[in-house]
């Protein structure tokens, strides 16, 4: 009896599958990625609150950290929100698995954040600056959901993370207490038609 076909692609439902070895920016829908990223939680689910804390809520505060550290054109905005689209299609795996899986991840999840880029108007790797604030932002958040939702003590978040974040109590409010799934998904595509419509 012949062996099932080995199946690298992932239905979508916008009805698109999505090649994971070679995605194509054509099979890549925003309303897909909302979608998923709603339903995908930071910490794998090791937080506070009534709902899980969505990659897609995560983007957000990302973004708005961004937006409180420097002035942002379009694109980079855009690429702050996307930072971390491909987990619509892998899920948010912790860092220590990743670098207990290595490479291999790393090289699809780039694979994927290219053809992200692509299909909305970015190049397929983001210039330095750009990378080098996401990250900063990123960490910034990862220290304000570590401490505020994931049970981390300060100093052990500032050992993992780095320094505390400056942030005001509206992002604390606005963005730290964690979303039905539903509402993240909407938020997400608010943000996304804001930044993209100029």
């Amino acid at each position: 009896m012949a062996s099932a076909a080995f199946r690298a692609w992932q239905r979508m439902l916008s009805g698109r599958r999505l090649d994971l070895l070679d995605p194509s920016p054509l099979d890549v829908e925003i309303a897909d990625i909302a979608h998923g990223l709603a339903r995908v939680a930071r910490w794998n689910g090791q937080t506070e609150g009534a709902h899980i804390f969505s990659v897609a809520q995560h983007s957000l505060l990302v973004e708005a950290i961004a937006r409180q550290r420097a002035r942002l054109d379009r694109a980079i905005r855009l690429g702050i929100l996307l930072h971390d689209a491909p987990e619509y299609v892998i899920g948010d795996m912790i860092s220590p698995f990743k670098a207990v899986i290595g490479d291999a991840y790393k090289a699809v999840e780039a694979r994927l954040l290219a053809a992200i880029h692509l299909r909305f108007g970015l190049p397929a790797e983001l210039p330095a600056d750009a990378v080098a604030l996401i990250k900063a932002s990123d960490r910034a958040a990862a220290y304000l959901e570590a401490t505020r939702l994931a049970g981390f003590s300060a100093s052990e978040a500032r050992r993992f993370f780095g320094a505390p974040p400056k942030f005001s109590a509206a992002t604390e409010r606005d963005y730290l207490v964690p979303w039905p799934a539903e509402v993240a998904e909407r938020r997400y595509l608010e943000r996304f038609a804001k930044v993209v419509g100029g």
